[in-house]
């Protein structure tokens, strides 16, 4: 078994111009290129040519219309980085069917909170069929109880379905393509409906004016195919595109971080994202001495993405000087900017020029709102952020201060996005839809930034949307799980995250009424070990007074607020002041 090579021969390279994905699917299957999976060691495990990925899911297609899936059904899909999961998605655009990939489980969290929020994301799809690892079966049909569903199978049993004589119903070009859970709470999950148009328009506009495809690219990846960067990024691009892609589980980089820069390396791959966190992953391999430098090559990357958090420029640079003896060249960083609700991409900064930063004072942006240029002479104060390029071309991005006014460059305000490459909505919640869209079709983003120079800088984000090594989490899941968990009373917690060097953390302030130490210190161990155990995070419990979470106007929680005086030290002197009450035989409330 030999990997499927960089370019095919005998087929034209054609950048994203199709109609549909299944049109794709149908032009990459006439070259020789494909996906490639590896073990966590580096050895090839799996391949795909587009070939036969295509001749596969025509099959699986022809099944799952035999079976008696309607058009337009939902199929609830576990999205491992598996041959079968690829080859059912593929199989839905030929059925007429919507896939809607979801995670697999952590090791990290409860088995118990992965089935109930499945559950949810099959009640928010109204999924009818689902489709998982047979290892993972038993997760879907326990989140499935009480629910109607057609079809509850292992890909295998999809694959053994009848289908012959089954007429094909591909999607066109106006008519949906996927669901992407993405962002939102787990809690109250949104499905956002991704047209066949919007993909095609990403990938094209990802191809042409995001990263210049040409022949002889080739990527590599180690992202979940369930998040919108692996699924488009690295799946859906590379086909579209007709190069081949190699791949890594998510698990088995979280193992061996080390076997990314190896598998780029080991086909010559020029393309290949990461969040922040993966960088920081690598370097610290090298520093620990866990890396024989010479091994490897890396002078073939010349698009190492970045996005999926917020970027954090000493880590990139750490990563740079740690890989530059084995030829990783800084100008090959892409700092981008994206979201699931577009597709996948926004923006991004010009191939080339590596990580462009803008150093503003601190103090100035606090009071005034503008991000000004900081004072040389005054270091401290400087806060250094990463621009993010342009909009892509076809698409706008636009800055706006809470009238709706837009902005003139440098002052931060709520960042808008509108193109063809943005979600149809959030699937049968058009209240949703309508709450995010204003009446020109402008997307409100939810984060905050800075026009520079017609680029883009992002800040921070408007929406209370917590991102951890990667993941996006919703902070009212963390709040009601520990309200729930420890009998609280509803309002009792605030989540948020705040910055530190090595990215971000999650804090959890909690209003406690018990007075003695013993209760207080088991308090905070119970309800840490409780989102530990329920959400894989690892959080920071601060307690505090009663009242002392502060509230908006109309009797909403205000996390921002509450991480404001975290960071100014009120809770700090809350605590000092409780503490010396108790020593004076006072209680707390």
């Amino acid at each position: 078994m030999t990997p499927t090579p960089t370019t095919s021969r005998n087929l034209d390279h054609r950048r994203s111009d199709f109609a549909s994905l299944a049109e794709a699917l149908d032009y990459a299957a006439g070259g020789a290129t494909g996906f490639n999976l590896y073990t966590a060691r580096g050895d090839l495990a799996a391949v795909l040519p587009y070939r036969e990925l295509r001749e596969r899911a025509i099959a699986a297609a022809q099944g799952l219309i035999r079976a008696g899936l309607p058009r337009g059904a939902r199929v609830l899909m576990i999205a491992d980085t598996t041959v079968e999961f690829i080859v059912v998605f593929a199989a839905c655009q030929y059925a007429g069917l919507l896939p809607a990939p979801v995670a697999v489980p952590t090791s990290l969290g409860g088995r118990d909170a992965y089935i109930a929020t499945l559950a949810r994301q099959m009640e928010s799809s109204d999924a009818t069929a689902a489709i998982a690892p047979a290892d993972l079966l038993g997760y879907v049909r326990e989140a499935a109880a009480g629910r109607k569903m057609d079809l509850l199978l292992t890909p295998e049993e999809v694959f053994a379905l009848p289908g012959a004589g089954a007429s094909l119903r591909t999607w066109q070009p106006g008519e949906p393509c996927y669901l992407q859970f993405s962002s939102g709470s787990t809690r109250f999950p949104k499905g956002i409906e991704i047209s066949q148009r919007a993909l095609m328009a990403n990938c094209h506009a990802i191809s042409i004016d995001g990263l210049d495809f040409r022949v002889g690219d080739r990527a590599a990846s180690w992202l979940p195919l369930y998040h919108d960067m692996g699924l488009v990024g690295f799946m859906l691009t590379p086909l579209t595109n007709q190069f081949s892609c190699d791949y890594i589980t998510t698990r088995d980089f979280a193992r061996r971080p080390m076997m990314w820069p190896t598998l780029i390396a080991m086909n010559g791959a020029t393309f290949s994202y990461s969040p922040t966190f993966g960088y920081d992953l690598c370097s610290r391999r090298v520093s620990e001495g866990k890396l024989t430098l010479p091994s490897i090559d890396l002078r073939t990357w010349r698009g190492a993405g970045i996005g999926g958090d917020m970027i954090q420029p000493h880590i990139l640079q750490r990563f740079a000087e740690a890989f530059a003896p084995v030829g990783f060249d800084p100008r090959a960083f892409v700092p981008s900017y994206g979201m699931a609700e577009t597709t996948l991409a926004m923006s991004f900064s010009a191939l080339g020029k590596g990580v462009q930063t803008d150093a503003v004072s601190r103090s100035r942006m606090s009071t005034e709102g503008r991000a000004v240029p900081a004072d040389p002479a005054d270091p401290e104060d400087a806060r250094s952020f990463v621009r993010c390029g342009r909009a892509l071309e076809g698409h706008g991005l636009e800055v706006r201060g809470e009238d709706g006014a837009v902005l003139p460059e440098r002052a931060i305000g709520r960042i808008f996005f509108r193109g063809p490459s943005l979600m149809t909505g959030y699937f049968r919640q058009p209240e949703e839809t309508a709450r995010v869209f204003d009446a020109q079709g402008w997307l409100e983003t939810g984060d905050l930034g800075y026009m520079l120079d017609g680029t883009i800088v992002i800040t921070g984000r408007s929406k209370d949307l917590i991102i951890v090594a990667g993941r996006n989490i919703w902070p009212q899941d963390l709040e009601w799980t520990v309200e729930e968990g420890l009998a609280l009373r509803r309002g009792d917690t605030a989540a948020f995250s705040t910055e530190t060097d090595d990215g971000e953390q999650v804090v959890m302030l909690l209003q406690c009424r018990a007075t003695q130490p013993a209760d207080r210190e088991n308090l905070e161990r119970e309800a840490a070990s409780l989102l530990q155990r329920a959400h894989g995070v690892d959080c920071r419990v601060v307690l505090i007074p009663p009242h002392g979470i502060p509230q908006t106007s109309s009797g909403k929680i205000s996390r921002a607020k509450a991480k404001a005086n975290l960071l100014a030290g009120l809770y700090a002197a809350d605590a000092a002041t409780a503490a010396s009450s108790r020593a004076a035989g006072g209680a707390t409330g």
